[in-house]
């Protein structure tokens, strides 16, 4: 198989799988309740704080700030809905944009069954959102802006330091969903302006089921929140529930080899990238790109064939033993077109056309050579039909 679909998840990382195994057996007396008093459960403490330091080493920021989740999911709900039930007094107005994952966009609409306020901006042409349109929709009722800082599908890299300094000055929280982006470019929380981030573990090679929310602190308190969850005293009582101790030790681990790679395996992406769309445009076949790709995540290209159905190219590459997705993977399935590419104004009948092909650590020349050449046989074949 030739995975290029790595924006959906990644595979664990050798050296992650490594840093969660003593949390997983018994022998290495790791695999303690991280909040019981004896040894082997402060053991397990030991590890959820060393990577709670190694992810704020990632982020710029103090390891106090960093609470953990069950992923970027999670994180994005609490954030938001957790920012907007603490501060309903303050106001109910939101902005985000249209081309947020569902975790946002669905969150946002259940608290708008609630009463809350919600402006949804459009991007333009290339899935950046507007600085000028949101200073107009900003009033006295504002509260809190989401914006993500990468975009999963097209991978368009959103000005997330003037989203910042615009939310600061008028003194609006800010929260960004970072899953796509933590790992890939860099994302230094006090560079960004946010008070609020969201990261997932199995976006940067490590395991399913543990992600991150950065809560900004103020005098040692961190930001207000209304938990999602009711139970213990657990990451600082903003999220509630014993700690997935193996799943934070392989996060944890993830952060620290994304600070120390990152800046270089980010220039190798872009370079299979390049190599992927000559080889498509030697081999003859005709194709569109969907979005900028000179202010994009590294190793994400979405692109349509004419007269090709996404979902038809999927399945037929699928055979042949590659593997991408026409869009987010959690809307798998959906005969929808991507909400995406109709926010940015392509065309309903070429947004179905689409298909997301996303480049990892483990992608290697001889593998986008060989995608190279079934692409072409497959495009010539359906074609033909």
């Amino acid at each position: 198989m030739i995975y290029l679909d790595y924006n959906a998840t990644t595979p664990i990382d050798p050296r992650v799988f490594q840093a969660m195994e003593p949390f997983l057996r018994s022998s290495s007396e790791r695999y303690g309740n991280p909040s019981s008093g004896h040894r082997i459960g402060q053991n397990a403490k030991e590890g959820i704080e060393r990577s709670r330091n190694q992810v704020a080493s990632l982020l710029g920021c103090s390891s106090s700030e960093v609470i953990f989740t069950s992923g970027g999911t999670e994180s994005d709900n609490l954030a938001i809905s957790g920012y907007a039930l603490a501060h309903r007094d303050k106001g109910d107005h939101i902005i985000t944009s249209q081309i947020e994952h569902d975790a946002v966009l669905n969150t946002c609409r259940n608290l708008e069954k609630t009463g809350f306020q919600i402006t949804f901006l459009p991007v333009n042409e290339k899935g950046c959102v507007d600085l000028d349109e949101m200073v107009k929709e900003i009033t006295e009722n504002t509260i809190l802006i989401s914006i993500m800082h990468a975009n999963n599908e097209v991978g368009a890299i959103q000005p997330l330091r003037e989203i910042g300094e615009i939310a600061r000055e008028r003194g609006i929280a800010f929260h960004t969903d970072a899953v796509q982006a933590v790992g890939k470019i860099e994302t230094k929380v006090d560079e960004i302006g946010c008070d609020l981030l969201s990261l997932s573990a199995h976006k940067i090679y490590g395991p399913k089921g543990v992600g991150v929310l950065y809560v900004r602190s103020k005098d040692g308190k961190p930001l207000p929140l209304h938990p999602l969850f009711h139970g213990g005293p657990h990451e600082r009582g903003i999220r509630a529930g014993t700690e997935n101790v193996p799943g934070i030790a392989g996060l944890g681990q993830s952060c620290e080899i994304a600070l120390t790679e990152m800046d270089e395996e980010g220039k190798r992406l872009r370079r299979l990238r390049e190599r992927l769309i000559v080889g498509f445009r030697k081999e003859g076949f005709e194709f569109a790109i969907h979005g900028d790709l000179d202010h994009a995540l590294p190793g994400t290209l979405n692109l349509s064939i004419p007269e090709i159905e996404g979902e038809a190219l999927l399945q037929a590459l699928d055979l042949e033993g590659i593997c991408v997705s026409t869009g987010a993977a959690c809307e798998s399935g959906s005969i929808e077109p991507s909400h995406v590419l109709l926010a940015m104004g392509v065309p309903r009948e070429v947004a179905k056309r689409a298909i997301r092909i996303s480049l990892g650590r483990m992608t290697h020349e001889e593998e986008i050579d060989r995608a190279i050449k079934i692409f072409s046989k497959i495009v010539d074949r359906l074609l033909d039909i």
